[in-house]
């Protein structure tokens, strides 16, 4: 049996997601590039930040348990993030992050008897020439661990989307996820060598983790479960474009016709993955 083409609900739920993850990585930029803050209190501070802002949901007489595999992969992928961006660029750390997701969520889904399907291939294989497009032009050679440690970062989002398909309530399951996570995720801090946490570092670390985290994640749980395996991966790489945007309208950034001609290979490999077999 095949998904239905998602809903315009549905589609309008995953952009909302998506926007989350562009604003997310100009938060965690700004605050890790800048030297603000050090890169385990970047990602104690979200993670905390996170559970609290989604503690009413947690509380609730009806509860979820919280899934300890999506708690630990979802304190990876924020660790190995934001260790990744105190060296990687952002086109360079990107362009790892969502071709690592893409192939984690491809085996993820071949293992458990997802049929990957011609359209898939073709339309992640013209999603990720769009990302390539787009960040092509930027990529510089990082240091071998902080390009690992964004693959790994890649590998524990991947991960995290599989195991969002699962949750009865999705607002209950990321709330008890960022819960644990925190606490796992405590001892980060004492890694980051004596380097300070400045006013403004530790602001945007908790605008990263209560708004464009706690509930772009609640959002995105909901979200996944009316997808595809092959949709679930395609639709993140809208996340580059997003951003681009983004940084056109906050920083003065300049929109290019490159910009453009990505967008349309990204957005057309979604269409192209979110297409009924």
């Amino acid at each position: 049996m095949h998904q239905a083409t998602p809903s315009f609900a549905t589609i309008a739920l995953a952009a909302l997601a998506i926007t989350a993850f562009a604003g997310n990585s100009l938060l965690a930029r700004a605050a890790l590039g800048g030297g603000l803050i050090g890169p385990g209190s970047f990602t104690a501070i979200r993670l905390i930040a996170g559970a609290a802002v989604l503690l009413p949901w947690l509380l609730r007489a009806k509860r979820e348990w919280p899934s300890w595999r999506g708690a630990l992969a979802l304190m990876v992928y924020c660790a190995a993030f934001s260790f990744a961006y105190v060296e990687l660029n952002a086109s360079t750390g990107a362009m790892m992050l969502f071709a690592s997701v893409q192939m984690t969520i491809l085996a993820a889904g071949h293992l458990s008897g997802a049929r990957i399907r011609a359209f898939d291939l073709a339309g992640i294989a013209m999603a990720l020439a769009g990302v390539a497009i787009l960040l092509g032009m930027n990529l510089k050679p990082g240091p071998i661990l902080a390009m690992l440690s964004m693959i790994v970062a890649g590998v524990g989002w991947g991960i995290y989307s599989i195991l969002g398909r699962s949750a009865a309530d999705p607002a209950r399951r990321t709330a008890g996820n960022f819960l644990v996570a925190a606490l796992l995720a405590a001892p980060l801090p004492f890694l980051d060598a004596g380097q300070s946490v400045t006013v403004l570092g530790a602001a945007l670390a908790v605008a990263s983790g209560a708004i464009a985290s706690g509930l772009g994640y609640v959002v995105w749980y909901m979200v996944i479960p009316r997808l595809r395996h092959a949709t679930v991966g395609a639709a993140q790489l809208a996340t580059p474009v997003i951003a681009a945007i983004a940084a056109a309208a906050l920083l003065g950034e300049p929109l290019t016709l490159r910009l453009g001609v990505a967008a349309l290979f990204i957005l057309g490999g979604i269409a192209a993955t979110s297409k009924r077999g």
